[in-house]
């Protein structure tokens, strides 16, 4: 057996790290001020506990572009590195001082240091855009300052410098084809996308700012304006400070800053804070939503030690939860190499409960303080809270709690208040409580009626996962309730008490009755189905049966549906009451007469259901004036 050492080139790694470790090109500039932070967090660390007897000041972290020169400059004013330093922890590929550090000073809080770095790879970014990159440094110890240049190989030179400053300068020297970072309006844009939050400030270039007018400022004198850094990120963002230290006016500024495009205030917030068993802060805004589930996900901003790493929060992130807005930090969020996507964990599915459970029990709070405002906000929110109930089980059990059943009549119940009211009036023969709902109040409106004077309630369930979510309801409910639609069938069968009605037609006239109106409609789309009624109700009702319409909903918004339901045409029952006058009417009528009553009866009752249309509704008009001429 032969055993040895795999012999790794760092000539072939060298072009792997500097090209393809990072997906976009953009994150080198990341990367860098991330290092920068770490230098000046590390620095402030060593002060705190004593090692470093230094005045550090405010320090800030300077971005510079050279445009003459065609660089790009990044300036700290942290703890620096000796020569042997930058031996130490740039020539060694993946070498973190970052983690050294953490490691050194573990016993003294350097974890809560805020630091950055993991892996010692974030600073050969430079060379996806820079075909040269120099750092002038020097140590906060007592020592020579360093200059280090390589030109993106695995050759470098080092030597000694006059740089009399603590802390370190990166120079990068544009590449001719990424001459975009050499432009201003570019270099903002990406310290507001990654750095705007970042704990240390951050200056890129100088602004005008108007000073206020003394109070005996004479009525034409106007506001003189001074000359100041350009500070572009706050370094203390809201979700970085205790909630007992805010106030609500905080918390909507901070969803300002967030969105700066957004009018609309958000509806409330959640303040997550927590640091056992893992480490998260942050804060969700609950916004007005649409019903248009596609259009609301990725407005969530994840970020690590308040670097911004993605706006794709999928697996941090309930579901449910990420048409949701806000921020999420954790330095218990593992990434990959690059910063740039989590990778599977253990913990991340811990932190994903915990926020399902805080969201949980924000709404809970929410609806037990004050029920009438919860009421109000509920069409805004009721579709996160739905999709929850659809798609996380522990989220369902705590939804009960709070959930609501408006009615058509606006007027909302929680299940158990509703199970309450309909029981007595809405159980039927098989002792099963029949919940009636409807999903439109302008296009079910008859119907609605229709179930209302028997005494009826009718909800109003509205969202597009409905026929998935009472599926869910129903199997919850152990089978002990049944959600009806009520256009699914005529009023007196809705609710099946057992109750036999007499027919005044016999069994002849009653299949003379069902030949002529399948003498006269598409059998394809109509079923024909005989009714004995109320005299009074409708002589003809269109219903489409439950199971039917439910199956095909749930297949076109997406699974839960039979196979292939989906893309079936549109089938409805015909329900003709034989107790009605104009039965016996049309039964006595000749072929011709025959044919225009019925025409005439089915077009009044696609058109209470909102079903005529076009060259149908045309023909129906026209027809209807010349009978009554």
């Amino acid at each position: 057996m032969a055993t040895g050492n795999i012999n790794v080139s760092v000539e072939n790694i060298f072009p792997l790290i500097k090209k393809f470790l990072y997906s976009d090109h953009e994150i080198f500039l990341r990367e860098l001020i991330s290092n920068a932070t770490d230098a000046t967090l590390k620095l402030k660390h060593l002060a705190r506990i004593g090692e470093a007897k230094i005045e550090i000041g405010k320090p800030t972290i300077e971005v510079k572009i050279n445009k003459e020169n065609k660089t790009l400059h990044i300036i700290d004013q942290g703890i620096g590195m000796t020569k042997d330093e930058v031996e130490k922890y740039i020539n060694q590929v993946a070498f973190s001082g970052a983690e050294e550090f953490l490691e050194k000073y573990k016993d003294s809080e350097a974890k809560d240091s805020g630091i950055i770095g993991h892996f010692g790879l974030g600073f050969y970014s430079a060379f996806m855009v820079a075909n040269k990159v120099e750092i002038f440094t020097k140590s906060w110890k007592d020592e020579p300052a360093a200059h280090w240049t390589c030109e993106g190989t695995t050759e470098f030179t080092l030597e000694d410098h006059d740089r009399a400053e603590r802390g370190t300068e990166i120079v990068l020297h544009i590449n001719d084809d990424e001459k975009e970072f050499l432009e201003d309006s570019r270099i903002t844009e990406l310290l507001n996308k990654y750095n705007k939050f970042m704990p240390i400030p951050i200056k890129f270039g100088t602004k005008e700012k108007e000073l206020p007018l003394p109070e005996d400022a004479k009525e034409d004198e106007k506001p003189k304006k001074v000359t100041v850094d350009n500070i572009i990120n706050n370094p203390n963002p809201a979700w970085t400070k205790q909630p007992a230290d805010l106030e609500e006016d905080d918390y909507n500024n901070f969803y300002r800053e967030l969105y700066p495009m957004q009018f609309e205030e958000p509806l409330f917030h959640i303040h997550l804070n927590v640091d056992y068993p893992f480490n998260l802060t942050g804060i969700l805004y609950f916004p007005k939503l649409t019903q248009d589930l596609a259009v609301q996900k990725d407005k969530i901003q994840l970020y690590q030690n308040q670097v911004f790493v993605t706006d794709n929060v999928e697996g941090i992130v309930p579901e449910f939860l990420t048409m949701l807005r806000g921020v999420i930090d954790s330095p218990d969020i593992p990434l990959n190499v690059s910063r740039s996507y989590l990778q599977a964990d253990g913990a991340v599915k811990k932190i994903s409960n915990y926020i399902t459970k805080k969201v949980a029990d924000k709404l809970k709070s929410l609806f037990n303080n004050n029920r009438a405002d919860f009421e109000k906000k509920w069409n805004d929110i009721k579709v996160v809270i739905e999709y929850g109930m659809l798609t996380d089980d522990k989220f369902f059990e705590k939804a009960e709690k709070f959930v609501l059943y408006p009615t058509v009549d606006e007027t909302y119940f929680t299940y158990e208040e509703l199970e309450a009211k309909i029981k007595d009036n809405q159980t039927d023969k098989d002792d099963k409580l029949v919940v009636l709902y409807a999903s439109n109040k302008e296009e079910q409106h008859s119907y609605i009626e229709a179930a209302k004077d028997k005494g009826y309630e009718v909800l109003l369930l509205d969202s597009p996962i409905v026929s998935h979510l009472i599926q869910k309801i129903e199997a919850n409910k152990e089978q002990k309730v049944s959600f009806v639609r009520v256009d699914s069938e005529h009023v007196d069968k809705l609710i099946d008490k057992g109750e036999e009605a007499t027919s005044k037609l016999n069994d002849e006239e009653k299949e003379k009755l069902k030949t002529a109106f399948e003498t006269h409609i598409t059998k394809e789309k109509y079923t024909v189905q005989l009714e004995a009624m109320d005299s009074k109700a409708a002589p003809i009702t269109i219903t489409e049966p439950e199971f039917m319409r439910r199956m095909k909903e749930m297949q076109q918004s997406g699974g839960g549906g039979m196979f292939g339901m989906g893309n079936m045409p549109e089938m409805y029952n015909l329900v003709v009451n034989t107790n009605h006058e104009l039965m016996a009417d049309i039964l006595q009528k000749e072929e011709g007469e025959q044919a225009a009553l019925i025409n005439q009866s089915l077009d009044l009752a696609l058109l209470s259901k909102n079903l005529l249309r076009g060259e149908a509704l045309t023909k129906f008009v026209k027809r209807s004036y010349e009978m009554i001429k």
